[in-house]
């Protein structure tokens, strides 16, 4: 067994996962005081730009998500084993959770910003092409065919399906686009110190947050699969033993008249 599955098995393991769910909402509550009362306003957009605390780090975690689906569909194809199969799923899901977070959240920062709610712009356009794609690699998982032809399919539309990553992240700089550069590598250098912390302390919130839930889900699909393959097989009652007939009784002794 490699590093990599060990350290799966201990992070899906019930300790594990209660674990992942405390830091998860201790982060999580940490993004909302930095994001809400410690940081100052933007000194051009004033109280709308605290948004930023979680919309990056939701772009951030689907692009974490997506790359998770390309490297356990990569091992599946290698391995055959299950197990990758069924990570690939559990982070797709949480992907397409925060794929779509980001666009409505950009979507809500944008309508105050830019004076409308949706523009075809590179950026906007690629995200959305890319929360579609993954949908779509959902929508195959649910076909009604047997789990190894599946699993390949799915591995295959989970690689190629990631190439949309890197063009989603550098559209900003192929095109000309009224979305801002990439926050994290352009504009926390240039943030006040309370700014970069809370926007740090939301992307590590948020890697907890999909731990948790990619943990959460694992679990939730062994269960699905052993019922399925309980459905499918299922045990036959054994059969019982046959009863042996009561032993006949000794016939009684004949007394002699004489005694």
């Amino acid at each position: 067994m490699s590093t990599a599955e060990r350290m799966m098995g201990r992070l899906t393991a019930r300790r594990g996962e209660k674990v992942l769910g405390l830091l998860a909402a201790a982060g999580v509550i940490a993004t909302a005081v930095l994001g809400l009362w410690v940081t100052p306003p933007d000194a051009d957009e004033g109280n709308v730009f605290r948004i930023i605390y979680v919309h990056v780090p939701s772009a951030w975690l689907a692009y974490l998500s997506f790359f998770i689906v390309f490297a356990a569909s990569v091992a599946y194809l290698a391995t055959k084993r299950i197990r990758w199969d069924r990570l690939a799923a559990a982070s797709a899901e949480v992907g397409v959770l925060f794929i779509g977070l980001t666009l409505v959240l950009g979507s809500i920062w944008a309508k105050p910003t830019w004076g409308i709610w949706w523009t075809w712009d590179p950026r906007l356009t690629t995200t959305a092409v890319l929360f579609l794609i993954y949908v779509g690699y959902l929508a195959v998982r649910r076909l009604p065919d047997s789990p190894a032809k599946r699993a390949r399919w799915s591995a295959a539309i989970g690689i190629v399906a990631f190439v949309d990553v890197p063009i989603v992240h550098l559209s900003v700089t192929w095109w000309r686009s009224q979305h801002q550069a990439p926050a994290l590598l352009h504009v926390a250098p240039r943030m006040a110190a309370s700014m970069a912390a809370g926007l740090l302390v939301g992307v590590a919130a948020f890697t907890l947050l999909y731990a948790y839930l990619v943990t959460f889900r694992l679990r939730v699909g062994r269960l699905e699969d052993r019922a399925i393959s309980e459905a499918l097989s299922p045990r036959l009652e054994p059969r019982s033993a046959p009863v042996e007939p009561p032993p006949t009784p000794p016939a009684p002794k004949e007394v002699s008249a004489r005694g």
